[in-house]
């Protein structure tokens, strides 16, 4: 007769240790992703309905720009933080926690009598945020079996889906019926609470797989980079996020205006071509980490941020049709670095998974919202088309990439 206690402990996927060579933790690997998209999904609401906040609040494009600010400012600034300390000390119940932040916010955002109402929402969404990606980034190294860069790709392409979702469903249930029916979306952030509760379960019996491994070249030794050099590895990986998450920014924010402004489409035809772009994120988001396991991360970061340039300067000068083709090549090439990015840098730094996830996650978030609002305050100035013009020279910082070490493991 199966002993009662194994067939308990089987849900939880391994609570022994796996052999050396065991895969990947699929079930948790699609808990998580799957959380990440609930997540990803409700914050998107927020970007999705500027047009909505723009008419009942009479806001600026300057204004707007505040918002994505205040939310990816919140979403950033804690990111280290929590990472750091999940280093020291893991906490694998404070997934759940980090949901609840986002429902609160979803629920004000939802009954917002004013602006500042408004950015309080936000700020909520972004702490929740802050909480979620470092600890559920850990999960998915742990989970990975090895197979890290898939892994992230599994992780992320779960939060660009629901990026790309988010928009769809405000399309469909917000912007015909009003602000109010944001609520609806908190049905979301209850599932993701319930999801991550098994996570945090997971976690806790599988902490044994938190043990740091060494950095190794791809001819099996150790790696030997000096402190400086890794500094100054980290400070390009910077410069290369600043670029894509900049030019992002531009998209994500404005995108729905641009296509309002320059083809005169309806709002909800312009969010079609908002979903179209998230959607390419999500997957290229999905092809970047595998293709990262085989090739190596560094050609991966060359190519997906370089290699774009081009379509970001047709992208001002091109027609209604091209426009949306090209938003679709542009998301699917840079949203795949983003992976390769973290799984180099967290290769690089070998045991402070956490705090390299909170950090970049971060700084990713941090640029996006200070490119909203840099932006939407040259938009004012200027147009939105001068902004994409600007913004087209952006991937040329991809030049930098040529300056990282390979270390492919």
């Amino acid at each position: 007769m199966p002993n009662a206690a194994a067939a308990t402990a089987a849900p939880l996927e391994s609570q022994q240790p796996a052999a050396a060579g065991s895969g990947p933790a699929f079930r948790v690997l699609g808990a998580v992703s799957v959380s990440h998209m609930l997540n990803d999904m409700m914050q998107s609401v927020l970007l999705a309905i500027y047009p909505l906040l723009h008419q009942n609040f009479s806001l600026t494009i300057g204004q707007i720009g505040l918002i994505t600010m205040t939310y990816q400012i919140s979403a950033s600034l804690l990111q280290p933080v929590v990472g750091f300390v999940a280093d020291k000390r893991p906490m694998p119940y404070s997934l759940p926690v980090g949901m609840g932040f986002t429902l609160v916010g979803l629920l004000l955002l939802s009954v917002a009598p004013s602006y500042g109402y408004v950015l309080l929402a936000a700020a909520l969404i972004g702490t929740g945020s802050s909480v979620f990606h470092p600890e559920s980034s850990r999960v998915a190294r742990m989970a990975s079996g090895g197979r890290y860069g898939l892994a992230q790709s599994v992780f992320q392409v779960g939060g660009n889906g629901g990026s790309a979702l988010g928009p769809l469903l405000v399309a469909i249930v917000i912007t015909p019926h009003g602000q109010g029916h944001a609520a609806w979306f908190a049905l979301a952030a209850l599932l993701g609470m319930a999801l991550l509760t098994f996570v945090g379960r997971w976690y806790a019996a599988n902490r044994w797989r938190l043990k740091p491994k060494l950095r190794k070249m791809a001819d099996g030794g150790e790696v030997t980079l000096s402190r400086r050099r890794i500094v100054a590895t980290l400070s390009v990986l910077g410069l290369l996020i600043f670029s894509k998450y900049f030019y992002l920014a531009s998209l994500n924010s404005y995108l729905t205006f641009y296509m309002m402004g320059k083809f005169g489409l309806q709002m909800q035809a312009a969010q079609m071509f908002l979903f179209l772009f998230l959607a390419a994120v999500a997957a290229g988001t999905l092809i970047g980490g595998p293709v990262g396991d085989r090739i190596g991360r560094k050609r991966v970061i060359w190519v997906s941020i370089l290699g774009v340039a081009p379509f970001t300067l047709l992208l001002p000068h091109a027609n209604l049709l091209w426009s949306g083709v090209l938003v679709v090549i542009i998301g699917l090439m840079l949203a795949s670095a983003f992976p390769a990015i973290l799984v180099y840098a967290q290769e690089l730094l070998p045991g402070k998974v956490g705090l390299v996830a909170g950090l970049f996650f971060g700084f990713a978030f941090g640029m996006g919202g200070l490119g909203a609002a840099a932006l939407g305050h040259l938009a004012d100035l200027k147009s939105i088309d001068f902004v994409y013009q600007v913004c087209a020279f952006l991937p040329l910082l991809g030049l930098c990439a040529a300056l990282l070490p390979d270390i492919r493991s």
